[in-house]
């Protein structure tokens, strides 16, 4: 079974990879001014979610939250090795900023996840560099 962008639903072995399938929104999508940090990671495809989020400005990026009057959130899908994900979350400033917690994406049988705005520390915005 494939998605509408034609990739496959289903992935074995990504997990047994050590890859997390992580699902990006933002400026880490293609052609976003932090999509370097995805750097030799396997694009899976084009994605949304199930309308159970929304996504909040924080001024120079978007932070997701869950929510019950929520939306579907385009985004796009990679399988990310350990290395690149524990960059990430230093970028992403995790458990600070942000939290890597699961999505629920239309069309995606994968458990998958995602980086979600931590609004227990909303008055502590990181600046992110867009070197």
């Amino acid at each position: 079974m494939k998605n509408s962008s034609g990739v496959s639903l289903t992935l074995p072995g990504i997990a047994d990879m050590g890859k997390t399938i992580l699902f990006v929104y933002g400026t880490l999508k293609r052609g976003g001014p932090n999509h370097r940090l995805l750097a030799g990671q396997q694009f899976l495809g084009e994605a949304r979610t199930e309308p159970k989020y929304r996504l909040i400005d924080l001024g120079e990026y978007p932070g997701l939250q869950e929510a019950t009057d929520g939306e579907s959130v385009s985004g796009e899908i990679y399988a990310v090795d350990d290395e690149a994900m524990a960059r990430l979350d230093e970028f992403e400033d995790v458990p600070r900023l942000f939290v890597r917690a699961p999505v629920m994406l239309d069309e995606w049988n994968e458990p998958a996840v995602a980086y979600f705005f931590n609004a227990d520390n909303a008055t502590m915005k990181k600046d992110k560099k867009e070197s």
